[in-house]
Order: C-alpha cells, then sequence, then structure tokens
C-alpha cells in the first residue's frame, strides 16, 4: 500500500489518510476481506503518529468501509447498504455542485468529470 500525506496541507491527516484508503479500494486496490496494515505499522510507514491511523480507521469502520478484527486488525468489509451509500452520496455532491456553480463551472463539464473520474475506478 503506498500512501503519500501532505503535512503542509489544511486538510487533517485522518481525513487525508481515510480518503487515499476509500480511492484505494474504489480503485480495485483493496477488496472486501483484505486487511489493511496494523496501527502500527501504517504510523511508522506513513511517518504519523498511530493515534492518527486508529481515528482513520475508526472513521472508515463508522461509514461503513472497514471492520476492526482483533486477529487480523483491519479488515475491508463494506456493511453499507446502496439506499443509504445514495444518500449519503447525493448529500455530498450537493455542497460539491453548488460550489461548482458558483464559479460557472456548467452541467455538460461536471457531466465530463464524472465520466472522466469514474474511469479511475474498478467496477465488475
Amino acid at each position: 500500500m503506498y500512501l503519500k500525506i501532505d503535512f503542509d496541507s489544511e486538510e487533517a491527516l485522518y481525513i487525508q489518510l481515510r480518503n487515499q484508503i476509500i480511492i484505494g479500494i474504489a480503485k480495485g486496490e483493496y477488496s472486501e476481506g483484505d486487511s489493511l496494515p496494523s496501527v502500527r505499522q501504517l504510523a511508522e510507514e506513513v511517518g504519523i503518529n498511530m493515534h492518527t491511523v486508529n481515528k482513520a480507521y475508526g472513521v472508515l469502520k463508522r461509514e461503513g468501509l472497514i471492520r476492526l478484527d482483533r486477529g487480523r486488525g483491519a479488515v475491508i468489509a463494506f456493511d453499507i447498504d446502496k439506499m443509504q451509500a445514495l444518500e449519503e452520496t447525493k448529500a455530498n455532491l450537493r455542497l460539491v455542485l453548488a460550489k461548482a456553480c458558483c464559479k460557472n463551472v456548467g452541467k455538460d463539464e461536471i457531466h465530463g468529470l464524472i465520466d472522466e473520474i469514474f474511469q479511475e475506478y474498478y467496477f465488475e
């Protein structure tokens, strides 16, 4: 697993970590049942505090993307239903699209971006 943390970013380190893991899942770099590195191992690998990794894993768990297994650590596990995922996506997109509209980004440009981004992700 290759994760790059931007220590100069205003975005919290645990959010950067969470986002990169989500993108890795979407791109097919991780599959359901795969184990993520231990908190200690990932903290050392990335050069951040163990509490930061633990916080990122906690957020991923609450979001239904991993489960924490005493024997295996953090494991990719999808326990979120599609309707809930659609509602969360809609809520997130609402703000992103509002910001884009404020900057005169048009519907066709948004559709083009969505198509471009979807091509990056792994779908069966």
